[in-house]
């Protein structure tokens, strides 16, 4: 096990585990938290799995763990790690089930006070236009060649066939497209489930959110950004449905062959994986790819759903949403980063965190890049939610990352036994939330008492210098599967 004994101090927001804890360990763990985050990180087994991704081979620098972590499958929601390539491994553990969950953010001029008395009209218009829920069947069911354009194509697709501006496509992680993406190299089952869910929210923390900028902390990039205080906007977390989910279980089986053959030493079977380079990993890498273009494209069929809701509730004149950004969780990438001064190519997993990139990066919009990239950090229905910037100092730091949200402190088991969703619903509701959801349990799953303050996980962040606060959101109707 794991106590506070075994950490270095760094910094008031950096604590690190060094190699020396144990012997198989590659590199440090680092952890963004304050002095509670700690604490409660402890209560759980998601400090220990953080040791063991540090024990897997070709890792440079160091393991990084959020301020919202929170015990995952393999690696912690949370971490962050880097390969390096050509030497090092890719696993599917380390990147999660929901391949490219994500999260979107929309704008308007729409003033709260003047939205007041048709929010839970908006709600229910929402709910009915944005299927969401368990196996629930998108409005855009696929072909299997519709399905293959998708995987390759990603937001590009939904552009092409008009559920996308054109600016949607620069404000999104990639431009809404990972290249290299093989629906080949995904599953017959994984396409089952992939041809009838695109446009879909699903279930679990998957929502759609309606909120009121409540107050900006950088009112230049704010403006940039559209965003304006006491207007309404909205946020989109999904991911890539039941096709991600298949591509991940089908390669945490396949993978396992792939350990012996090569020879791998792994601390635990959740962090199956095969080295970057190898046919295994090359294969897992073009599934992964071709998940994540998917949900990039089922966030862009969403918002289209969202602005035609936006348009029925408030005419088409008053009713326009521009997307801020489009933000990936999980996701294994390819980047360039400076370690120990010398400039690597590796292979960054994200899992339950954020890419952070400070200003220059040249895979921003034009308008954007002397800010840095907008990070999104959702709250969990009763709480705040932020809009942050990436900075150079992440680089150096978290390997250009940062928080995704709040991150649980209950499990899901526990929050269903100890609260009532209808309970929920109706307090919410008096906060003068309008909730809509398909299952009252499902409901309670994700109350705001089973996360962390999202707002103190942001304050981590921020002094930890790896992301700058631009705006407090706060919800008005909220949409759950």
């Amino acid at each position: 096990m794991v106590s506070k004994q075994d950490f270095r101090r760094i910094s008031d927001y950096l604590w690190e585990i060094p190699t020396s804890f144990h012997p198989k360990m590659q590199v440090p763990v680092w952890i963004f938290a304050d002095e509670e985050i700690l604490e409660d990180a402890l209560g759980d087994l998601s400090i220990i799995q953080a040791v063991n991704v540090a024990r897997l081979p070709g890792l440079v620098g160091h393991v990084v763990v959020m301020p919202d972590v929170h015990q995952g499958y393999g690696m912690p929601i949370g971490g962050v790690m880097a390969a390096r390539v050509p030497e090092g491994i890719i696993s599917p553990g380390a990147v999660g089930y929901d391949i490219n969950c994500g999260v979107r953010v929309l704008t308007s001029t729409i003033k709260y006070e003047n939205a007041k008395p048709y929010l839970s009209d908006l709600a229910s218009v929402l709910y009915r236009n944005c299927p969401s829920g368990v196996g629930e069947k998108g409005s855009v069911p696929l072909t299997n060649e519709e399905l293959e354009q998708v995987c390759q194509q990603g937001a590009n697709w939904a552009l092409t066939h008009g559920y996308a501006e054109a600016e949607d496509l620069q404000r999104t992680e990639e431009f809404g497209c990972l290249a290299e993406a093989d629906p080949d190299a995904a599953s017959k089952r994984a396409k089952e489930r992939g041809k009838g869910q695109l446009g879909t929210l699903g279930a679990g923390n998957h929502f759609l959110e309606v909120d009121v900028v409540e107050e900006v902390f950088d009112q230049e990039a704010a403006e940039v950004m559209g965003l304006h205080a006491g207007c309404l906007g909205v946020q989109i977390h999904c991911g890539s449905r039941g096709f991600g989910h298949q591509i991940c279980t089908d390669y945490v089986q396949d993978l396992q062959f792939a350990v012996i053959r090569y020879g791998i030493d792994l601390p635990d079977r959740e962090l199956v994986c095969a080295p970057i380079e190898s046919p295994e990993g090359q294969g897992y890498l073009a599934a992964m790819k071709s998940a994540a273009n998917y949900a990039f494209a089922n966030r862009q069929v969403l918002a289209w759903h969202t602005r035609r809701s936006f348009q029925e509730v408030f005419g088409t004149e008053n009713s326009q949403l521009r997307q801020v950004y489009d933000i990936a969780h999980n996701m294994a990438k390819i980047e360039t980063h400076e370690v120990a001064g010398e400039s690597l190519t590796v292979c960054v997993h994200r899992k339950g965190a954020t890419r952070a990139f400070g200003p220059g990066f040249a895979g921003l919009p034009t308008e954007y890049r002397p800010l840095g990239q907008p990070v999104l950090v959702p709250g969990s229905m009763g709480t705040h939610s932020w809009i942050l910037l990436g900075t150079l100092a992440s680089d150096r730091l978290s390997f250009g990352s940062s928080c995704h949200g709040a991150g649980r402190v209950m499990s899901r088991h526990k929050a269903k036994r100890e609260i009532k969703g209808d309970r929920l619903k109706g307090e919410l509701e008096h906060e003068g939330i309008s909730i809509r959801a398909g299952s009252m349990s499902g409901l309670a799953e994700e109350a705001p008492q089973a996360y962390k303050d999202v707002s103190r996980v942001v304050n981590v962040v921020s002094q930890a210098g790896i992301a700058r606060k631009v705006a407090r959101l706060h919800p008005v109707a909220v949409v759950k599967g």
